[in-house]
């Protein structure tokens, strides 16, 4: 057990949804309170336990009996749709939240970068959150001056490292962030989807900060939807699902059974209770869905296909500044494209009335190779900031046509296989 990192025995966590919190009028209605809790909650576990099969209305268990052991140098890439569990399993080994039934046992100090920003005060500077979070992490004064350098440099905000971060780019909040999460050497690196949104160039560093620091025999545990980097990156993977935790090995393996799963279409996703829908402080999304343009009557999309992704949501106040990211990935969650609503040309960057809207990312035909696809949608407010990422939101087939084939029958290599236009001029003619 001396190279015991993690040991996850049976965790589970359950939320209240639909309700508000119960309020307490006296000091012995909160005393009452807390001493019929524990109570409340034995009955709770034996009515159903963690597989939620007498779960009470309103209560939604977000883990269920996840159990694993992480040794020291291991790299555990944690793969799984939306709302697996997968988030909620890191706050709860993070220590940002509290499991409703198991045990977490994590050895060391643990940096954790769970969202842009983790951790970081808005009013201070990058230079102060620096020293904020080195002291979080247990770290004296003159250990973060030694690695203070190294982590400005790494993330590229020397210019900015002396203005307060509310005013950094969410681009720049990620960068310091991850620096300073993984040169401070924790025993365990946390790191969620987040990465999702930096540029090629940092997700390649980012990718290799982890690999050395796993190399140091220290632990990196890894949420990605980008399944090429889990392979690459890490040396075993499980795979979430509604809670649970449904598979554990190489992720080989583990990356193959999920690409099983998730190969049906999935062209609509509609999001009925406001208490869970995706949200930020602008705005709350309804419903994303993926509309066929050339021929609505057909349900088969091909290479030829135009087609739009729509995303209705409604501004939570007047005043609202609301934008949105489409990202295409392949079968494999490499990004083939993205496309910000920049270009939208009557609301974006404008105040929003109160009311209801549907944005529309139109795709022309003969972009996309026959394959599998995804779709990921990011909603933000106004400097981009106050992400709201929903990934993997919808799923798509593109099928062959073998309209621009002409006279080649073999594979159409690349992710994207546009109907390009070819010339041929005569330069010379050779005399008879």
């Amino acid at each position: 057990m001396s190279d015991l990192a993690i040991r996850a025995e049976g965790l589970g966590k359950r939320y209240r949804i639909g309700t508000a919190a119960k309020r307490h009028d006296s000091l012995r209605d909160a005393l009452t309170n807390m001493i019929t809790a524990p109570v409340r909650n034995f009955r709770q576990l034996r009515g159903g336990g963690v597989d939620g099969a007498g779960d009470e209305a309103g209560v939604h268990w977000a883990l269920r009996d996840v159990s694993f052991d992480l040794r020291d140098g291991e790299v555990l890439g944690v793969i799984g749709r939306n709302g697996a569990g997968k988030s909620t399993l890191l706050k709860v080994l993070s220590r940002i939240t509290e499991p409703s039934s198991g045990r977490a046992i994590v050895r060391g100090r643990v940096g954790s970068l769970l969202e842009v920003g983790t951790g970081f005060h808005p009013d201070l500077t990058g230079r102060e959150n620096v020293f904020l979070n080195g002291a979080i992490l247990g770290m004296d004064r003159a250990y973060v001056e030694r690695r203070f350098d190294e982590i400005v440099e790494f993330a590229g905000v020397a210019k900015f490292i002396d203005t307060p971060v509310k005013r950094y780019s969410s681009g720049m909040y990620l960068r310091l962030a991850f620096a300073v999460a993984a040169h401070l050497e924790p025993d365990v690196l946390i790191v969620d989807e987040v990465l999702a949104v930096g540029d090629a160039q940092f997700q390649k560093k980012c990718l290799g900060k982890m690999s050395s620091v796993s190399k140091e025999g220290r632990t990196v545990l890894f949420v990605s939807h980008n399944l090429t980097a889990v392979r690459t990156l890490c040396t075993r993977a499980i795979l979430m699902r509604q809670g649970k935790l449904v598979a554990d090995g190489t992720p080989g393996e583990t990356v193959g059974l999920y690409l099983s799963e998730v190969r049906e279409d999935l062209r609509e996703r509609v999001f009925d209770d406001p208490a869970t829908a995706p949200q930020n402080g602008a705005g709350i999304v309804e419903r994303v869905r993926l509309r066929q343009l050339d021929d609505e009557e057909s349900d088969e999309l091909t290479t030829e296909s135009s087609f739009a992704i729509e995303v209705d949501y409604r501004t939570r106040e007047p005043g609202a500044f609301l934008g949105f990211t489409v990202v295409i990935h392949d079968a494999e969650n490499n990004i083939v494209f993205s496309s910000i609503g920049n270009r939208e040309p009557r609301w974006y960057g404008r105040p929003m009335p109160l009311g209801r809207y549907r944005s529309t990312c139109t795709i022309p035909g003969n972009l996309l190779n026959n394959g599998t696809y995804s779709a990921s949608v990011y909603m933000f407010g106004q400097g981009f900031r106050d992400m709201q990422f929903m990934n993997d939101v919808l799923r798509f087939e593109v099928a062959d046509s073998p309209a621009i084939r002409g006279d080649y029958f073999g594979a159409l290599l690349g992710a994207v296989r546009p109907d390009l236009t070819w010339t041929t001029d005569v330069l010379s003619e050779a005399s008879a």
